[in-house]
């Protein structure tokens, strides 16, 4: 994992951040996540929804049984400024491997907002040539 910080995303919020993600996945258990997201939340998604901190956490909290078990690899954390990004790589038991990159913008050490871009692996090649559809 590589980790970049400065001193206005102090390297304590890049591990809390990676710590409460992998207890989500590891145990089911949200609180820790909710305690690190602002009041005023939105989830972004590339297809230009968004979601409010609500929103994002019951669709989290009725995802949490389909994605048991689930594998997450974290292959680079970065941070600077306000940002960090987190690069990982998740599978399902017997399933697909996605790859997924959360551009997160914190306000007052809390997340105001998370862009979310999803790839599933298998199709990467494939959109190396967006452009041909």
């Amino acid at each position: 994992m590589t980790t970049q910080s400065t001193s206005s995303t102090p390297t304590d919020a890049v591990t809390t951040f990676t710590a409460a993600f992998a207890g989500l996945v590891a145990t089911g258990d949200t609180g820790p996540v909710e305690q690190l997201l602002a009041p005023g939340f939105r989830h972004h998604r590339p297809d230009a929804t968004s979601s409010t901190k609500d929103q994002w956490l019951s669709a989290v909290r009725g995802s949490l049984e389909r994605i048991a078990g689930m594998e997450v690899e974290v292959k680079h954390v970065l941070a600077s400024g306000d940002h960090v990004v987190m690069h990982r790589r998740r599978r399902l038991p017997g399933g697909p491997e996605i790859t997924v990159v959360d551009i997160c913008r914190f306000e007052d050490e809390l997340i105001a907002e998370v862009w979310e871009i999803i790839e599933p692996a298998a199709e990467a090649a494939a959109h190396l040539s967006w452009w041909d559809a």
